[in-house]
């Protein structure tokens, strides 16, 4: 059986030879974070990737992923980050217990979890999702969308913008995942002109993270590959 400590190996090298890749092609040499999505798997398997160095990992369901990040609230350099679809009325519990939320696409949602944020914590980090292959089964704000939606968040004292999140429709053509990747990669560097802390563009899973790291990603989300397959 292979270990977790087995997978993030693999999962590490996989993302450092394609970052080596693009160095090399004197593209960018900006790291590229993983972010462990542990959505649907138990709190153990995330202790175990917990003791093997790993401190960021992604949820997708609010109460599931509340009840790991209590559970695990001794381990205080965990940095938790939502990815999911965000409704109304779960955003209060997303804004009291993550320090990311990769999934805004909509002023609403914004606005809700700015203003309950505690004033306590630190301000919320914030990824704008955009759907870039406009894609009728995924979530995230349209293109044009992007400027309203950035500069609202940009004054929002209880967030804080630090780049764009997409995840592309599914498909084996490389080289339109590459195309829809570049898009991201130009819409980011253009918004970062403007909002110079941006630093994160989240794009790329198990299936995609080759071309997405070669376009410019800094953060992928790799679940199966750490934590097996989903039931």
């Amino acid at each position: 059986m292979v270990t977790i400590a087995e997978r993030l190996k693999s999962a590490y090298a996989r993302v450092e030879k394609a970052a080596q890749q693009r160095q090399s092609d004197h593209f960018n040499d900006q790291p590229v974070t993983i972010l462990a999505v542990s959505k649907t798997k138990p709190v153990e398997l995330i202790e175990q990737a917990y003791i093997h160095g790993h401190r960021q990992f992604g949820e997708s369901y609010v109460q599931e992923a509340v009840d790991k990040v209590i559970h695990l609230k001794e381990k205080r350099d965990i940095e938790w980050h939502f990815i999911g679809p965000i409704q109304s009325n779960k955003s209060r519990l997303i804004a009291e217990h993550f320090s990311w939320v990769q999934s805004v696409d909509r002023e609403k949602i914004a606005r809700r979890l700015n203003e309950q944020r505690p004033n306590n914590l630190l301000p919320l980090n914030v990824l704008i999702q955009v759907n870039i292959s406009a894609d009728e089964n995924k979530s995230g704000c349209r293109l044009e969308e992007i400027d309203q939606l950035a500069e609202f968040i940009h004054n929002c004292r209880q967030l804080t913008l630090r780049g764009l999140m997409t995840i592309t429709e599914q498909t084996d053509d490389k080289n339109k995942q590459l195309q829809y990747f570049q898009q991201m990669k130009a819409c980011f560097d253009r918004l970062k002109d403007q909002y110079p802390q941006l630093d994160t563009l989240s794009m790329g899973m198990s299936g995609d993270l080759e071309p997405a790291i070669a376009a410019g990603a800094t953060m992928v989300r790799i679940g199966t590959d750490i934590f097996g397959s989903r039931k």
